[in-house]
């Protein structure tokens, strides 16, 4: 089996922190909760999507029989299955930002099936992303009317139109084959060449199937598809069949550089360009399966409950230890407040009123101090606070400082403090009153200080 690669490494390592921080367990609980209670609703709101649709709109305009169509798929929508496979991009692993993903194209028997609706699922602009919300709307053409976005338009490249088990809680039992998890990994390619670079990750050996796919639901009895390799770089792949002596249908693909007219052709998703990361990171024994998403568990894993997958915590209140004066004191949470154990009230006031006096406080209380402003868990309170997840970055914080800890200024406080002031920018986007492009626009670049308006694009997804 061949090693991992450098860039392979810096791929398995992006996932592996969008697995620890995009989806908190506590956001899986309670959207599984409510969805399985038949609150679809309910589920999108535990997992932070904004629904901007409505079924009796949707009825009238459409007919019945199509809001039937899409009441059952939202009734079965997965929407932290949903979170769980979006497009991510680099360096934060954040949501692909100003993207619309078609989730379902229905064909309404009220339109003579010529007019094609998608339930489409969308990210807000880079500007405007704070609290990683989505949305869900319905898109039906230009005069859809789903509210501001800069593309309303499906992306022809990431969609989940063809890849409902990512998704779709009924369809999830396709999950291990679409993946490719049911065999072993490919060391090559399978009967073709291609300049392909497989220590990328790419699931070359899925190509042919998904490109019949593809080209079934284009209403096409064969031809060429794109695939997409990051940048500007794509290939163009002719599936064909090809009987081998035992009369089984095999697959052959054959690909050339993509010239001239490539953008024309139907688009190979990007779901079914790449491994799946949950099933690579499993397969270089980077994440274990009660880490992932349940329902992804019991499916890459035969005989794992999809009920197991244990609660992570982002940290554990404990004793810390702290060489003061010569002695090895303790430092620990006492009714909600981060104090030092080995120091008496009255000292611990002298101390204070010392350090107040611009003298030197005890070795204990400087490390109190320093875990106030800026402490060792920080980055995992940045990344928190970046996925949206402010109840998981509070309990970090409380985790080590205490419920009942007052913030001091410093890093710390900054980071809560501008986590709290971007979700304005979102909040005006949600309402329209912000032109693209012209919110306060930019996300702390935090390696050189500076601002950036858009995240980026380091990693192909």
């Amino acid at each position: 089996m061949r090693s991992w690669t450098a860039n392979e490494d810096s791929r398995l390592s992006f996932w592996l922190h969008v697995r620890k921080f995009a989806v908190p367990p506590s956001m899986i609980e309670s959207a599984t909760a409510r969805r399985t209670a038949g609150d679809w609703a309910g589920a999108c709101a535990a997992a932070r999507v904004d629904v901007d649709l409505n079924l009796r709109s949707a009825a009238q305009a459409h007919g019945q029989e199509f809001a039937a169509l899409l009441r059952a798929d939202l009734r079965h929508l997965a929407p932290d299955l949903l979170r769980w496979h979006m497009p991510r991009i680099a360096p934060d692993g954040l949501l692909r930002p100003g993207l619309t993903v078609s989730l379902a194209r229905y064909h309404p028997a009220s339109h003579g099936g010529s007019r094609t609706v998608h339930l489409a699922a969308r990210t807000p602009p880079a500007w405007a992303d704070a609290g990683q919300r989505m949305s869900l709307a319905l898109w039906d053409g230009p005069r859809s009317g789903i509210g501001p976005h800069p593309h309303p338009r499906p992306h022809r490249r990431f969609r989940l139109d063809l890849h409902r088990h990512l998704w779709d809680a009924r369809r999830l039992g396709e999950l291990r084959v679409r993946s490719g998890a049911d065999r072993p990994p490919a060391d090559g390619h399978p009967a073709w060449n291609l300049d392909v670079p497989l220590e990328r990750g790419w699931a070359v050996d899925r190509w042919a199937a998904e490109a019949w796919m593809l080209l079934r639901e284009e209403g096409r009895a064969g031809g060429a598809v794109a695939v997409r390799l990051g940048g500007r770089r794509q290939l163009v792949l002719e599936p064909a069949v090809d009987r081998a002596a035992s009369g089984l249908p095999t697959l052959r693909i054959s690909a050339a550089p993509a010239r001239g007219g490539g953008s024309a052709l139907p688009v190979l998703p990007d779901a079914a360009t790449w491994v799946l990361p949950d099933l690579a990171l499993l397969r270089a024994g980077l994440i274990e399966a009660d880490r992932l998403h349940p329902l992804v568990a019991s499916a890459l894993v035969p005989g794992h409950p999809p009920d197991s997958a244990a609660r992570i915590p982002y940290g554990a209140a404990q004793r810390r230890v702290v060489e003061c004066r010569g002695a090895q004191h303790r430092i620990a949470l006492v009714d909600g407040v981060l104090v030092p154990l080995d120091h008496d009230p009255a000292e611990i006031r002298r101390e204070k009123l010392l350090a107040a006096l611009t003298g030197t406080p005890l070795p204990c209380l400087q490390v109190i101090d320093e875990a106030h402003r800026d402490p060792e868990c920080l980055s995992d309170v940045r990344a928190c606070l970046d996925h949206g997840d402010t109840t998981g970055a509070l309990a970090v914080v409380e985790d080590l400082l205490g419920p009942g800890a007052a913030l001091p200024r410093g890093a710390l406080q900054d980071e809560l403090e501008t986590a709290a002031l971007r979700r304005i920018a979102h909040g005006l986007f949600r309402a329209g009153l912000t032109g693209f492009g012209q919110g306060p626009a930019t996300r702390p670049d935090r390696r050189t200080g500076g601002h950036r308006a858009r995240p980026r694009h380091a990693m192909p997804r």
